[in-house]
């Protein structure tokens, strides 16, 4: 049982003398749009601890280096040995860099923090092994933990994907066991969606086990095609979305990929979901207004096909991730789930923006506690695990 109490607040200046022990998570997700780090404050070592966010923030990647992360993310192949090397510091440095320039914000000493857990950046991510030899499964996160324990002076725990991958499992999702601490309910059937770069779902009935998976694409498709026919990074709002139709001979096209009938555990990243993607289903007359408004409803679909699917008795969807802020989408969404109530996990006292970074601090936590991190009901892997590499500082 890791259930956790959880309240959102910036932190106050007493906090220095407050005796519960901080950590830190720091993650860039599959859109590569910034480092999150989530300043994390937990009771005492009980599995039932109280947890504070008290402070989270985004920090900007270099321009070029992002540039270069989302080609990889994508498919792109490592020009060198230097060159994976060089990439491996680099992500790092800038891990390290967001650490330091929170702690500073926060006024917290890096002595005062116990641990820090580092997701790194994906750049691949193949549970069931290249495309030229599926026997040998794996996954790939960047960002030497290392150095960033030797920039920090904090205990680093990094790494946490593949021993789950060892055990058989998919490495992803990690993050439903916090999201059943943080929002589960005794009284409705809860799932719990994460709208970053792929959307993933969390179920948590009343009765019955807590699984997750990828449902499919979300903001990396939409940010990505929107760059590219805008010049903006996003969609503010959904209006570039807004301004076409959906063309539904695309979206049954999309749709119509085996991926989407494959079932759970199942994951998935840039690398299967991209824009040569998105060009190999083009018939080459579309407008880019309407195949913008056709990938929102295509995350729209999947994510509501997926949950109706797994688990039909939701009463609440509760929202987290970037996508949350797309009124557009969840609208969608809803849509689509006639009767269930859609919603932030703001409502109930969860900041959507630092859930995942949040998520690391609490897995480097039960990293250093020797507590497993994955649930093989969602990840199918071979049983619990306890996850990562330990950093001493």
């Amino acid at each position: 049982d890791s259930r956790l109490i959880f309240t959102n607040h910036q932190l106050c200046p007493s906090m220095s003398a407050d005796p519960r022990p901080l950590y830190l998570g720091l993650i860039s997700g599959t859109r590569a749009d910034g480092i999150d780090a989530a300043l994390v404050r937990f009771d005492d070592d009980d599995p039932r601890a109280r947890c504070e966010l008290m402070r989270g923030k985004t920090f900007a990647w270099d321009a070029a280096l992002r540039a270069r992360l989302v080609e990889l993310g994508q498919g792109g192949d490592i020009h060198s040995l230097d060159e994976l090397g060089t990439l491996d510091v680099r992500i790092a440095e800038a891990f390290a860099d967001a650490a330091l320039a929170l702690l500073r914000e926060a006024d917290v000493a890096a002595s005062d923090v116990r641990a820090l857990g580092s997701h790194g950046q994906t750049v691949r991510h193949r549970p069931h092994g290249s495309a030229r030899d599926g026997s040998f499964p794996f996954t790939m996160q960047f960002g030497d933990g290392n150095l960033i324990a030797e920039r920090t002076g904090i205990t680093t725990i990094a790494d946490f994907r593949r021993r789950d991958i060892a055990a058989g499992g998919h490495g992803a999702p990690l993050l439903p066991a916090l999201h059943a601490a943080l929002l589960s309910s005794n009284e409705e059937d809860r799932a719990v969606l994460n709208l970053g770069g792929i959307a993933n779902l969390t179920l948590l009935p009343v009765h019955g086990e807590v699984r997750g998976f990828d449902t499919g694409p979300a903001n990396a498709l939409l940010d990505a095609w929107c760059e590219r026919h805008t010049g903006n990074a996003f969609d503010a709002n959904g209006g570039f979305a807004a301004s076409g139709n959906v063309d539904a001979a695309l979206l049954a096209r999309l749709l119509d990929d085996a991926w989407f009938a494959s079932p759970p555990p199942k994951s998935t990243g840039r690398e299967q979901f991209h824009l040569d993607w998105v060009e190999s289903k083009l018939a080459g007359n579309e407008s880019s207004a309407d195949v913008q408004a056709t990938l929102l409803e295509l995350s729209a679909a999947t994510v509501a096909d997926a949950l109706r699917a797994a688990q039909p008795a939701t009463e609440r969807l509760l929202a987290c991730g970037g996508g949350v802020h797309n009124p557009r989408l969840l609208a969608g969404i809803a849509a689509r789930l006639p009767g269930v109530v859609v919603e932030s996990t703001a409502a109930h006292g969860v900041d959507p923006d630092f859930v995942e970074a949040m998520g690391f601090a609490w897995l480097a936590r039960q990293t250093l506690l020797g507590r497993p991190g994955n649930l093989p009901s969602v990840t199918g892997a071979r049983g619990p695990r306890v996850l990562g590499a330990v950093h001493p500082a």
